[in-house]
């Protein structure tokens, strides 16, 4: 795979399957992120969510992967193979916690996934001046999402998001913020928010895709 993916290629919202927890998750979302490339960008993109097993050797064929759950993460031996391999030959994983709390088991299973295989601390807080948060549209800190405002989950507002970064590049970005459920909805209901919640996940797409 090669390790980077120009801005102008075909773009594929790629989801991971794992044997472990719950992985299908906010079903509406990718369509919805979808919509948005095509409103604000020129990204081509496939129009279709895209499902590929960790253990599979397809994911080698996909820049960009999606991988969430509110459960147990337990990789198995080729799946962990596969994370590492993926993200240490220019892959990126977009994690997302749907439980948006630090102390869930989603959390604490994967984090501890992440220290198995890149070494203990691997996940580290991003700046808020990071190239991803300005990338297309200007953000000073990661987005809220309503689950964090209403007090969920652990009653906190994340304001930082992690990373394990691979020579000088995202190459999981890792989020407690709930996005896949902020941006749960039909896509046709944006026109009734006062301010666009997917445009975050553009800059996600965009850094990805230009990293």
């Amino acid at each position: 795979m090669a390790t980077t993916m120009a801005i102008n290629a075909k773009f594929t919202f790629t989801r991971l399957s794992y044997h472990s927890g719950d992985w299908d998750t906010d079903q509406r979302m990718p369509v919805n992120v979808l919509n948005s490339l095509l409103e604000y960008t020129t990204i081509p993109f496939d129009p279709k969510e895209k499902v590929i097993a960790l253990d599979s050797n397809d994911i080698f064929l996909a820049p960009f992967c999606y991988l969430s759950g509110h459960k147990l993460v337990q990789f198995d031996t080729k799946e962990r193979e596969n994370f590492k391999k993926y993200v240490q030959n220019g892959g990126f994983v977009f994690v997302d916690d749907c439980n948006h709390d630090i102390d869930g088991l989603f959390a604490k299973s994967f984090e501890a996934q992440m220290d198995a295989l890149f070494g203990h601390g691997s996940l580290k807080k991003i700046p808020n001046n990071h190239p991803i948060y300005n990338c297309f549209f200007k953000f000073d800190k990661p987005p809220n999402t309503v689950f964090e405002l209403n007090g969920w989950g652990d009653d906190l507002i994340h304001d930082y998001l992690k990373a394990i970064e691979i020579n000088g590049r995202i190459a999981v970005l890792y989020s407690n913020k709930d996005y896949g459920c902020e941006w749960d909805y039909d896509f046709r209901n944006k026109r009734f928010m006062a301010e666009d919640n997917t445009k975050f996940a553009v800059n996600i797409v965009v850094y990805a895709m230009g990293s």
